[in-house]
Order: C-alpha cells, then sequence, then structure tokens
C-alpha cells in the first residue's frame, strides 16, 4: 500500500499546473550574508528546466511561465534583508524594524536584479510583487493582487512574490515568508506548494541528533503527534524555521493545496514528482475566496465582544454581526481593520473586517440598525461586521 501510495503522490506532484515555490533567506546567501549569485543561479536552473520541459523547448526568448496546458510557477523568494545586510556593513540580521526595513530597501532591489539577470540567461521575465497583509485582507486590494498575479503569468512573465518589508509595520506584517507562500498558493489557486529550506524534509527529532527519521508523508494532524518540531534555523539570516514550514504547510493543505517540504539542492526531484521531502497531503477542499487569508494573515487592531445570541448566530448560522449583539469594544482601529469577535468568556470566536472606527462602537452596543438609522442617519443601518468579511474560527474550550 505504501508502494502505491507513493506512486499517487508523485503523480500528483509531477501533474501540478501551477506552482508556488518558497526559497528561504539561508539557501539564497552566503555566510556572510550577501547573496550567493551560484545559488539564486541554480535555483532558476532547476525552475527554467522544468518550464523549458514542459513547454518542450528551451524556454528561448520570449518563452512565458505558463501557456495552454503548461506549468506555471510562482516564487515566493525570501532574502532581501539578508542581501542588504552586507553592503551596509551589518554582521548580523537588525532586530530592530527600522534597520530591517532599511535593509530590505537595499536588498531588495540586489534580490529582484539577480533574479532579472539569471532569468534572462533563459530568455524568460520576471516581475516584482511586493505585498503586505494589509493588501491581502482587504476585498478591494485582494482583488488587485490576484489579478496583478494572474496576468503576470498570462503574460509570460515569473512572479517573484516578497513581504512589503520596506512599508510594513509590526501589525501588518506576515511575519515569515512560510505562511505568506501558503496564502500566495491560496491566492493564485496553485496545484502545489514547495517549501525549500536546507533541510530535506520534516524529521521526528532533530534531524542532526543519530536515530532520527524523515518523515515522508503528513496525511493529517494525527501524524504529527508527539513529533518535535525545532523553532530554529541553522543559518541566522531568517526568521523562519521548521515550525512555520509546517504550520504554513497546515494553511495550504486545510485549503485543498499539497505539498512538498524538502531542501533547495532537491528542488528538481520536488518539482518533477520524485520521491523527496515530506508531502503534505489536502486536509481541506479548494476555495476561491480570501477568507484563509483574513484568518491567517491579519492581525486584530481590536476585538468585540458578543453576547450569547450573537455568539450562536455568527458561529452557527454565518450571519452578519449587528451592533444589537455587542456587549464591548476594546482597542484603536478604523473601519477596514481586522478585529477579533469574543465570546462573553473572551475567546476567540471569529475575526471580520469592521465598518466603524473604535470611537464608534460604543455608542451603537445594543441597538437596533433601525434605531440607528432613525438617530444617527442612514449610514448606521448597516452591519458591524458583514458575513462576507467574516471568517468563523475554531473555538477553544
Amino acid at each position: 500500500m505504501a508502494k502505491q501510495d507513493g506512486s499517487a503522490v508523485r503523480d500528483e506532484v509531477a501533474a501540478a499546473r501551477r506552482i508556488v515555490v518558497k526559497i528561504g533567506s539561508s539557501s539564497l546567501t552566503t555566510a556572510a550574508g550577501g547573496l550567493d549569485a551560484d545559488r539564486v543561479d541554480a535555483l532558476v536552473d532547476v525552475l527554467a528546466k522544468v518550464l523549458g520541459q514542459d513547454a518542450g523547448g528551451d524556454g528561448g526568448a520570449g518563452g512565458g511561465a505558463g501557456g495552454a496546458g503548461g506549468k506555471e510557477i510562482v516564487l515566493v523568494s525570501s532574502g532581501a534583508i539578508a542581501a542588504g545586510l552586507a553592503p551596509l556593513g551589518l554582521d548580523r540580521r537588525p532586530r530592530d524594524l527600522a534597520r530591517q526595513q532599511a535593509a530590505a530597501s537595499v536588498g531588495q532591489g540586489l534580490l529582484v536584479a539577480r533574479y532579472t539577470a539569471s532569468f534572462a540567461r533563459y530568455g524568460r521575465r520576471v516581475g516584482q510583487v511586493l505585498l503586505t497583509t494589509d493588501d491581502t485582507s482587504r476585498r478591494a486590494h485582494y482583488r488587485n493582487a490576484t489579478r496583478t498575479l494572474d496576468q503576470l503569468l498570462a503574460m509570460g512573465a515569473l512572479p517573484i512574490v516578497n513581504e512589503n518589508d520596506t512599508v510594513a509595520t509590526d501589525e501588518i506584517r506576515f511575519g515569515d515568508n512560510d505562511r505568506l507562500a501558503a496564502l500566495v498558493a491560496h491566492l493564485v489557486r496553485a496545484d502545489l506548494l514547495v517549501l525549500l529550506s536546507d533541510v530535506d524534509g520534516l524529521y521526528d527529532g532533530d534531524p542532526r541528533t543519530p536515530g532520527t527519521s524523515r518523515i515522508d508523508e503528513v496525511k493529517g494532524p494525527q501524524d504529527l503527534a508527539g513529533v518535535s518540531i525545532g523553532s530554529a534555523g541553522r543559518s541566522g539570516v531568517g526568521t523562519g524555521g521548521m515550525v512555520t514550514k509546517v504550520e504554513a504547510a497546515r494553511i495550504a493543505a486545510a485549503a485543498g493545496v499539497p505539498v512538498v517540504l524538502t531542501s533547495a539542492s532537491r528542488a528538481g526531484d520536488a518539482l518533477l514528482g520524485r520521491p523527496t521531502g515530506t508531502y503534505f497531503h489536502r486536509t481541506g477542499r479548494r476555495s476561491a475566496d480570501r477568507l484563509l487569508w483574513l484568518a491567517h494573515a491579519s492581525e486584530p487592531r481590536g476585538a468585540l465582544t458578543l453576547d450569547d445570541g450573537a455568539v450562536r448566530a455568527v458561529v452557527e448560522r454565518r450571519t452578519s454581526l449587528l451592533p444589537a449583539g455587542i456587549a464591548a469594544v476594546e482597542g484603536e482601529f478604523t473601519a477596514g481593520d481586522p478585529v477579533e469577535l469574543r465570546d462573553t468568556e473572551g475567546r476567540a470566536v471569529a475575526r471580520g473586517l469592521v465598518n466603524f472606527d473604535a470611537k464608534e462602537i460604543p455608542r451603537l452596543i445594543g441597538r437596533s440598525t433601525r434605531d440607528l438609522a432613525r438617530e444617527l442617519g442612514p449610514a448606521y443601518e448597516r452591519e458591524v461586521v458583514h458575513r462576507d468579511d467574516l471568517v468563523v474560527l475554531h473555538r477553544h474550550g
């Protein structure tokens, strides 16, 4: 049975048409922190080969990343901050956000220039897409991101995605590119997510410890029970570790996107469906909406406490949140910001985009929209959080 399952996995991976590939900083940079041109070229060689083989040619001038029946690749690449360290005379990744942003500003240009030159060897164009969580939680911004990525692929350019570190604040950061890659895979409706790092898969312990073994397949959370997952990377130039990769794999799999986790040196094997790394089976169904972003990419700017009736309405009947169901408000937020919806015991039950500023909420609490419209005007005859802008979270306890 294991052999049959392995064959099915390889077939599914090899058949994937639209693939998101994520590469970490440690796989692209030198020990000193600068970009390693040879490592970048090695990755590009693999990606171009996969695209070229699929197209039945060498991907010559004007060759696209997709085409009728062809493969398409979206690359989520870390490395901007790491690439900017050496040029700015920094010997390690800074801890403060301002200097991280300065390093990203210098490094992002170097990173994309390196990719542009490397892909040009195969006549392939690249396009830079920088995202923040603010770009992806709000409806209009989400649609724009989707259209941009789809159009780049349609026009034969390979999108290179990174977090927009130069403008992101602590409140609107993805925090790691593993999670960003999982959400991009959902955004572009990918058939496969490939996470590349400096480790060739998920192990049942520290891979440097004798006696540990690689986990070839993960079919659900039960397969990870009792597995010790380390939290730190080896190189010290990235932000993620195995914890963020497993969490990213869980997010993508729950959204209907299978995942291969392996090392950058095995990228070719991973993309061609050869046995390598750890394969995470899809655990949920593919969804066309943006609510996965709302659940995983947004940091709540405040919280609304709901009475018991409103909790039941929102969680069980999936209705909008009306002013009458709010018991309390906390935090400072403006209309359009993500907020947490809590029950009377303080447990998060949902997350949504609020339609009012925090300072407006107190005078709305417990009142009907009809009364509010009569007293304050028609602008107040609306939901505090519309059901289309609301995602129900798993309740705890």
